[in-house]
């Protein structure tokens, strides 16, 4: 799916949206993409000369990523960061950079949900960790 299909199941807006791209499997994985075109917010100080997406933002875009799994459950809540667990950087991601995102969940106890993600540039990895969320009504 496409940014507007992604409009209607995240409450993500621009320019926090940071998938351009997802699909769901059969096998309950969330498959994203984000292309980083070199002039996002995120670049402008980090860092002057050698830009560079900070790992903060990786974790969001997985996060975001994994968020297609429960579009559903999402409907009129949103979802918050309660904890991001095991994340390490292997590679840095820099513009030009398409990340490709594979998410799954790993359990769930209404509103919290748990998953695990990795990214990659070009097969190598990029980021991987585990982070859980929660659901919450305005």
């Amino acid at each position: 799916m496409e940014i507007e299909e992604i409009k209607k199941m995240i409450p993500h807006r621009e320019p926090m949206l940071l998938v351009d791209r997802v699909n769901k499997t059969e096998d309950n994985l969330a498959l994203g993409e984000y292309r980083v075109k070199g002039d996002e917010w995120f670049l402008k100080g980090h860092f002057p000369g050698k830009p560079v997406v900070p790992g903060v933002v990786l974790c969001e875009m997985m996060a975001q990523t994994c968020c297609i799994l429960i579009a559903e459950k999402i409907q009129g809540r949103t979802p918050y960061f309660t904890g991001i667990n095991k994340v390490r950087f292997r590679n840095p991601v820099h513009p030009g950079d398409t990340l490709q995102i594979e998410c799954s969940l790993t359990r769930e106890k209404n509103p919290f949900y748990f998953a695990s993600g990795k990214g990659y540039v070009n097969g190598k990895l990029s980021v991987s960790g585990e982070f859980s969320f929660a659901l919450v009504n305005p």
